[in-house]
C-alpha cells in the first residue's frame, strides 16, 4: 500500500457541470489518485462585493464569474455519494464558514485550507475546531507566517495537521519550486509535509518524494483548453496518469530494500563483474604466478580482490587457457574462501 497520499485537485474545473464533476472523479480514480478535491467557493465569502474607485462603488466582476462557475450544495452532496461509490474519497478547499459547514456535512477525509488563507486566523481556528485532519498550503508565506498559522491551529487542540509546501505561481517553473523549504517545514514543526505542485511535469514531485513528503496535490482537468481559472496549467487525465505513475515509481525506488543487491542486479553482476581466468595452459604441479592469471569478464568463483588467494598456489590438475580458475584446481582449496555468496 502506498504511503504517499496523492490528491487529484479538480478545483472548480467542473465549470458548474455536475456531469463534468463526475467525470473528474472518474478520472481521479482511473489515474490512481488517493482522493479527489474540489473548491467550494461562495463568492461573497471570498471577495469584496463592491469596489470603491474614483468616488463610485461598482460591482466586483469576479463575483459574477465565480457564481456562474458554482455547483449547488445538493450537487456536492450527490458528488460525495458518487465519489464514495467509486472508492475515491472526496474533499474540498473551503474559503468561508458556509463552505466549511457544507464540507463537514459531506464527511470528508480532510479539510483543505488554501495558501491564500494561511494568515486567516478566524478561518484556520474554525476549521481546526472541527476535529478532522487539516491540510494547509503555505504558498506566499515566510517561515514566521507559517509559525503563526501553526500556533493558531494547535491552540485549538488540533494536532492532525499536514503542511503543504507550495509556490503560488501558475504554472510554476521547476527551477522556482524552492524545494529546500520542505526541509525547513519538516525540521521546524514535526508535522507531515507535502507538496502542492503547480509545475507542468513530475520532476518536483519526484524530488519531493525523495525528500520524504507524504502528501502530493496536483491540479487536473478534462481539457486544458476549457475556459476557467485553473484549466490552462492543470494536467489532462493522460498526463495525470503518467504523473502519478512517476510518483509511485520514485516512491518504490526510495523504499529500503531487503538487500542492497536485488535479483535483477545480481543477473547484471554475473556478466559485468570480472573473474580470474588462466592466462595460459597450466600443468599440474606448476606454481601459479601473477602473469598466469587474467582478470576478465564474466564473474567467476574468485573475484579480482582474491587474486592473492590464487597467486602462489600449485595447480592440482591441468588448467586450460581462459578456463575459470576454481578452488578445486588448486593445491589447498579448503583454505581459500571464494568471493561469490550463495
Amino acid at each position: 500500500m502506498s504511503n504517499i497520499h496523492i490528491i487529484a485537485e479538480a478545483g472548480t474545473n467542473h465549470n458548474a457541470s455536475p456531469h463534468t464533476a463526475e467525470q473528474l472523479i472518474d478520472a481521479a480514480g482511473d489515474c490512481g489518485a488517493d482522493s479527489v478535491k474540489f473548491q467550494i467557493i461562495y463568492p461573497e465569502g471570498l471577495y469584496v462585493s463592491k469596489i470603491y474607485r474614483d468616488g463610485v462603488y461598482s460591482d466586483n466582476d469576479v463575483i459574477a464569474v465565480r457564481r456562474a462557475g458554482m455547483l449547488a450544495d445538493d450537487d456536492y452532496r450527490r458528488l460525495a455519494t458518487y465519489s464514495s461509490g467509486r472508492g475515491v474519497p472526496m474533499s474540498a478547499s473551503i474559503f468561508c464558514p458556509q463552505g466549511l459547514a457544507l464540507l463537514e456535512e459531506l464527511d470528508p477525509p480532510y479539510i483543505k485550507i488554501a495558501s491564500c488563507d494561511l494568515n486567516n486566523t478566524r478561518l484556520l481556528k474554525q476549521a481546526a475546531e472541527i476535529g478532522r485532519k487539516l491540510i494547509v498550503s503555505t504558498g506566499m508565506a515566510a517561515l514566521g507566517e507559517v509559525e503563526r498559522a501553526v500556533a493558531d491551529i494547535t491552540s485549538t487542540g488540533c494536532t492532525d495537521l499536514v503542511l503543504m509546501h507550495c509556490v503560488s505561481v501558475y504554472p510554476c517553473p521547476t527551477a522556482q519550486t524552492n524545494l529546500g523549504f520542505i526541509r525547513v517545514l519538516q525540521s521546524a514543526f514535526g508535522f507531515p509535509v507535502g507538496l502542492s505542485d503547480h509545475t507542468e511535469n513530475s520532476l518536483a514531485a519526484a524530488a519531493a518524494v525523495a525528500m520524504g513528503v507524504s502528501w502530493i496535490e496536483k491540479h487536473y482537468t478534462l481539457n486544458r483548453a476549457s475556459s476557467g481559472f485553473d484549466h490552462a496549467y492543470a494536467m489532462e487525465p493522460a498526463m495525470l496518469k503518467n504523473y502519478i505513475d512517476d510518483v509511485r515509481a520514485i516512491e518504490s525506488a526510495c523504499l529500503p530494500g531487503s538487500a542492497k543487491v536485488g535479483e535483477s542486479e545480481s543477473t547484471t553482476k554475473l556478466r559485468a563483474r570480472r573473474g580470474l581466468f588462466a592466462a595460459r595452459d597450466i600443468a599440474p604441479g606448476e606454481l601459479i604466478t601473477d602473469d598466469d592469471v587474467a582478470v576478465l569478464r564474466p564473474e567467476t568463483e574468485f573475484s579480482p580482490q582474491q587474486l592473492g588467494a590464487v597467486v602462489g598456489r600449485i595447480a592440482r590438475r591441468p588448467i586450460r587457457e581462459f578456463e575459470a580458475i576454481a578452488a578445486a584446481a588448486l593445491d589447498d582449496p579448503e583454505s581459500i574462501r571464494p568471493a561469490r555468496s550463495a
